[in-house]
């Protein structure tokens, strides 16, 4: 995949959310990383010299917004919410609908941005399996790569570990945060903080990479890779 020779100014959409708040404060620690928008339906509360931010209540229709859009060449695309107890229909419209119309706009905008899809472990690119979750984020990875992006990216994270400054945590992993260290000791493998995300994202707009899906050895090693070269 080929790189971007340009420092990274990145759209994040999410960033009120556990996995977006730490990919914003990883990309804004990151010298890589020149300039960032943070694109929410409510602020996420940081503020920073190379970070502005939009508020939009419909990501559904981002279209009055495409002007204030262009000048981009990356989305850290963090924005998802949970299959548990949904319907089909409606896991649907927000994941697959949102997200293409979402990037379909900036792909619009930007011609040479290189598109960074948060997807997940076990996802289904095949569009078949019984996992309705999986079958969605499958199409959604699948489609990302018909809208004219530089490069589309799919990274597949399994278990998440937070940063210690982030803010905006699920109640559950705020209530079990203490398990991730023995689950780290003994599932090492199938961990990756955001931190690391972060990294791998930057990694991939600014280098390229190898393979369109990145699953967590993927991540790991392309963030680890961009530490050496770009060490605080």
């Amino acid at each position: 995949m080929a790189a971007t020779s340009s420092p990274v100014r990145a759209i994040i959409t999410g960033a009120s959310g556990m996995v977006g708040e730490g990919v914003l404060i990883a990309c804004l620690q990151n010298p890589a990383v020149e300039k960032i928008l943070v694109l929410g339906r409510r602020s996420c509360g940081i503020t920073h010299p190379k970070l502005s931010e939009i508020l939009h209540p419909d990501f559904m229709n981002i279209h009055p917004l495409a002007e204030r859009l262009k000048g981009y060449n990356a989305c850290f695309f963090c924005l998802g919410v949970s299959s548990v107890g949904m319907k089909e229909d409606v896991y649907y419209r927000q994941t697959y609908t949102l997200t293409m119309h979402v990037a379909a706009v900036l792909a619009a905008q930007n011609p040479g941005m290189s598109f960074c899809y948060v997807s997940g472990t076990g996802t289904d690119s095949s569009e078949k399996g019984r996992s309705m979750w999986a079958r969605i984020k499958g199409k959604t990875e699948n489609d990302l790569h018909t809208l004219g992006f530089k490069a589309v990216f799919a990274f597949r994270p399994g278990i998440i570990e937070a940063a210690a400054a982030q803010k905006n945590l699920p109640l559950f992993y705020r209530r079990l945060r203490w398990l991730m260290k023995p689950i780290k000791s003994l599932f090492p493998a199938y961990v990756c903080n955001v931190s690391e995300i972060a990294a791998a994202m930057v990694a991939a707009v600014s280098q390229g990479y190898g393979r369109s899906i990145l699953e967590i050895r993927d991540i790991k090693q392309l963030a680890l890779a961009s530490r050496h070269e770009n060490p605080k």
